[in-house]
């Protein structure tokens, strides 16, 4: 494939290290029938590692530089040229669950995974290029800096594995940070839609502002209409002091008491 150079309103950084990209492969562990998506294949570095396991996977591209050239030197490659945040999920899945894989532009990696995440129920995982910075984030713990939107969502709807860390020299053009592999696993939940629904809702809008209390944050958010002084959780507490059950507990209420 000729050389093409990277844009950098594209997010594109191309991993070049076979050593990467094998292991990447490895973290995925493609199975025949797996129905694969990938975002943004590039010149195809992983979507050959890929294509060497399986029969056939689908691509998104948005960038129609490379697209002739992909679906010439993949003939078993479905290729999408478009943006993956306009992709409808449903249609690409069919009646199977997918499997989304990619070195994601970090630009637009908190709103590729919250397309995943409103889109769950027909997602099994998805394994991720990220900024390091952003892979901490997910796996977040009460008590630490990096507790907060991400990780509480994440952690209801799915299990975060950080696979490894990923230096900035085995990239093209190099980003001025570290990189990191990380495997999200979708969970079967047992909670109804319209809760897990509201749960991003109100977990959104506690973490308004981190800093103040619990009450100041939903009396400042879409919530302001809504008094939660008989949720059963201390208002008086921060949105980091609380756990994830303490969420689910003030989405079944909002959702008990919100006005009609």
């Amino acid at each position: 494939m000729q050389k093409v150079k990277p844009l950098k309103r594209f997010g594109q950084n191309y991993l070049k290290d076979q050593n990467i990209l094998n292991k990447i492969v490895e973290v995925i562990n493609p199975k025949e029938d797996d129905l694969i998506l990938e975002i943004g294949p590039g010149q195809g570095a992983l979507t050959k590692l890929l294509l060497d396991k399986v029969s056939s996977i689908k691509a998104v591209e948005i960038d129609k530089r490379v697209a002739d050239e992909l679906r010439e030197k993949f003939t078993n490659l479905e290729l999408i040229t478009d943006d993956f945040m306009n992709l409808n999920l449903n249609e690409i899945a069919g009646n199977k669950k997918l499997r989304v894989v990619g070195n994601i532009p970090y630009n637009i990696t908190s709103p590729i995974i919250f397309k995943l995440i409103k889109n769950h129920n027909i997602i099994n995982d998805t394994v991720l290029m990220v900024q390091h910075e952003v892979a901490k984030r997910m796996n977040g713990r009460k008590g630490t800096k990096d507790y907060g939107i991400l990780s509480l969502i994440l952690e209801h709807f799915t299990r975060v594995e950080y696979c490894f860390k990923v230096s900035p020299k085995v990239f093209y053009p190099r980003p001025k940070v570290d990189s990191a592999v990380v495997h999200i696993v979708f969970r079967e939940l047992n909670t109804p839609e319209n809760v897990n629904k509201m749960l991003i809702k109100i977990i959104k809008a506690s973490f308004g502002n981190r800093r103040k209390t619990l009450k100041n944050s939903l009396s400042n958010s879409i919530f302001k209409d809504l008094s939660f002084a008989n949720c059963g959780i201390d208002l008086t507490l921060r949105a980091e002091q609380l756990d994830l059950a303490d969420f689910i507990k003030l989405a079944e209420f909002a959702l008990e008491n919100q006005k009609n």
